[in-house]
């Protein structure tokens, strides 16, 4: 069973947008475009600060 975690081979600043990208089976880019979208437009920044808290790093 997969779980989401934080990624430690594709990270930037703290592996999230990796981890989801892992999780999801996408390209982590495509995860930090959106990320820089919702953050230019909604509250992305503070989820990405949230996720970055609760997510457990990567075994």
């Amino acid at each position: 069973m997969k779980k989401l975690c934080k990624s430690s081979t594709d990270r930037k600043i703290c592996g999230v947008c990796g981890g989801i990208a892992e999780y999801f089976g996408i390209d982590s880019t495509v995860v930090r475009l959106i990320f820089v979208i919702f953050g230019l437009v909604s509250v992305g920044v503070i989820f990405y600060i949230i996720a970055a808290l609760l997510m457990p790093q990567e075994l």
